[in-house]
């Protein structure tokens, strides 16, 4: 089973560079997995930036921190299935944290989980805790399991591959938009890396014009955080799992310059 994970969406820029490289290159994966929590303007989501995602390919599109910052997404996160937010916040929070999608001709299945770190971010639950409790639920129904570890710390992103290897096919992280070295498959059979990077312009701040994020660190006053627009790439990572078992075979990130 291939698979295709797709960096931090930012802006327009990340959306088209995703369109453009699904419109190629869709038909190579058995699923598409999306981190969308910046596609909207550099945060947040619309509904018609999922309804775009989704037609051109996505499978399941996961968030993280900014999940609310485009208060539209309260209109039908409940109503679409293959979109999910970090699933350690409190159980009474609107939508879901795991997702599982099916391939396009109906045969196989896979589980997304989506977990936010708790270092350097909101005050989620224990994500450590959150997956022990999720994955019996979904091992019941596929082998094919992926996670999304939305998190600041590179030591608890590690931490979440170790603590998740050879019980999920991949553990991806996200959040920090910027590539790490480190894909790897850890010795029980998950795939891991830190971060995948971010699908968006990289003559920037990790997606935003840079006078902004300079004005705001030389007068330490707010600035109005606009998407960059130079150098845009697509990031993310190819994931191989193995049909029978379910572990991965292989990662090889991937980047596409657009």
């Amino acid at each position: 089973m291939k698979i295709l994970f797709i960096g931090d969406i930012v802006g327009n820029p990340g959306r088209a560079a995703t369109t453009k490289f699904l419109e190629a290159h869709r038909d190579k994966y058995d699923f598409i997995v999306a981190n969308g929590e910046n596609a909207a303007g550099g945060k947040g989501l619309t509904f018609e930036i999922v309804d775009q995602l989704l037609a051109s390919g996505v499978s399941a599109i996961t968030t993280g921190n900014h999940v609310w910052d485009n208060k539209d997404i309260f209109n039908f996160i409940d109503t679409t299935p293959q979109l999910i937010r970090p699933a350690n916040y409190p159980t009474e929070v609107t939508g879901r944290g795991v997702t599982i999608v099916s391939s396009d001709d109906g045969q196989t299945q896979l589980g997304v989980i989506n977990l936010a770190g708790q270092l350097f971010m909101n005050p989620y639950t224990n994500p450590f805790h959150a997956l022990n409790t999720i994955l019996p639920e979904i091992q019941a129904v596929t082998p094919y399991i992926l996670l999304d570890f939305h998190a600041e710390a590179t030591s608890e992103k590690i931490a979440m591959g170790w603590h998740a290897d050879g019980r999920v096919g991949a553990v991806i992280g996200t959040h920090t938009h910027v590539p790490t070295a480190d894909a790897r498959v850890l010795p029980q059979g998950t795939a891991y890396m830190t971060d995948v990077g971010m699908t968006g312009p990289y003559d920037s701040v990790i997606g935003v014009r840079t006078d902004r994020v300079l004005e705001r660190f030389l007068t330490m006053m707010p600035a109005r955080f606009t998407v960059a627009k130079g150098n845009v790439k697509l990031c993310g990572a190819e994931i191989e799992l193995d049909n029978k078992t379910g572990m991965a075979v292989s990662i090889v990130p991937l980047q596409e310059q657009y």
